[in-house]
């Protein structure tokens, strides 16, 4: 590899200061804008279509323009096969949007990363979410070849390297460095739970600058965590997000506590949505989610929420205004875009 290099650059866990969020530069995403300014930011994700059309993207993503700073682009989540996340990314950026490129390790090795991550800066993508990524078991397709040549920890060491030091794995000079600001994910619900902060420590020493979680259901499990982060001074250190979305149904929260890895619905939230008519669930489920964003931005250290419901950009939009989390910073400029809804067929290729 790198191996070397990476060792080379790697920071040091005892170093406080290794990766605070930086302002000796200017803010390269108007994401890592709104942050910096303090606001209580909003990210959402579009889940990516099984299509060729990109007028599917368009049509998600206007929804979610005015209502967020960044949209996340998703790469395969579950190990399920979608439109890929840098040509979502590659359409967003067309458009004028703000997207949020992830990038998994499942199923690329370093010399693809790479250079999906000049190609992303290339197009103007700026914001990049680092994933280790769901195994293959996961999906519809569980006989494919795992990759997991990098894990997340390694994929944010590497594009720190290519950004800061304007390298590559193999030592090879950039003439341009990709300027990207960095993310991760945290499971604050996946046990050993005491061992979470400690873990998102290494994740922000290797170079993450921001942090979008899993989805939050369980309010004192979270608050442990982000106790256990700000101890740790990480809130200083990072942006923290926190991951947020309605459940339809009690069938639905049966489901992704079962189904979707990593996610973890209390019991009481289940006897809850139980406790109201069916015909009533999907209202109570966004009441609940409503709640929760609402206690979350109460937490010290928080800076914002990642709001998901898959396919549901209209739900979303429903959520986020009705949580009081509107007007966005740069939302007149999301309208503009979002007046172009149609874009040329001529501007679709690329």
């Amino acid at each position: 590899m790198s191996t070397e290099l990476l060792a080379k650059h790697a920071p040091q866990q005892n170093h406080n200061h290794d990766h605070a969020p930086s302002v000796d530069h200017p803010a390269r995403s108007r994401l890592e804008s709104v942050l910096r300014s303090g606001r209580f930011a909003v990210t959402a994700e579009l889940n990516p279509p099984d299509s060729a059309d990109p007028q599917e993207v368009y049509d998600a993503a206007v929804v979610l323009a005015g209502v967020c700073d960044g949209i996340n682009a998703v790469d395969a989540s579950g190990a399920n096969c979608h439109m890929s996340s840098v040509a979502i990314c590659a359409l967003l950026t067309r458009a004028g949007y703000e997207p949020v490129y992830q990038v998994s390790c499942r199923d690329r090795n370093r010399i693809a990363i790479q250079g999906d991550l000049l190609g992303a800066a290339a197009m103007g993508v700026r914001n990049v979410l680092c994933i280790t990524g769901d195994d293959v078991t996961a999906g519809d397709q569980p006989q494919a070849k795992r990759v997991f040549d990098l894990d997340s920890i390694q994929l944010l060491h590497t594009a720190r390297l290519m950004r800061d030091y304007g390298v590559l794995l193999s030592g090879r000079k950039l003439t341009v460095p990709p300027p990207l600001f960095l993310g991760c994910a945290e499971n604050p619900f996946a046990p050993p739970f005491d061992w979470r902060p400690h873990r998102l420590a290494k994740k922000i020493a290797a170079g993450a600058e921001f942090v979008q979680t899993q989805y939050c259901y369980d309010l004192p499990r979270m608050r442990a965590l982000m106790q256990g982060v700000c101890d740790l001074g990480l809130h200083e250190r990072a942006y923290i997000l926190v991951g947020v979305g309605p459940l339809r149904s009690v069938g639905a929260a049966e489901f992704m506590r079962t189904k979707v890895p990593g996610v973890y619905i209390p019991d009481e939230i289940i006897e809850r949505l139980k406790g109201v008519e069916k015909k009533k669930q999907r209202a109570e489920g966004k009441r609940i989610c409503i709640e929760i964003i609402q206690q979350v931005r109460e937490l010290p250290g928080v800076a914002g929420v990642h709001v998901m419901a898959y396919r549901q950009e209209e739900l979303v939009a429903e959520i986020i205004e009705e949580a009081g989390l509107l007007p966005r910073p740069f939302r007149a400029n999301a309208q503009h875009a979002a007046r172009e809804r149609r874009i040329p067929r001529h501007a679709h290729a690329i």
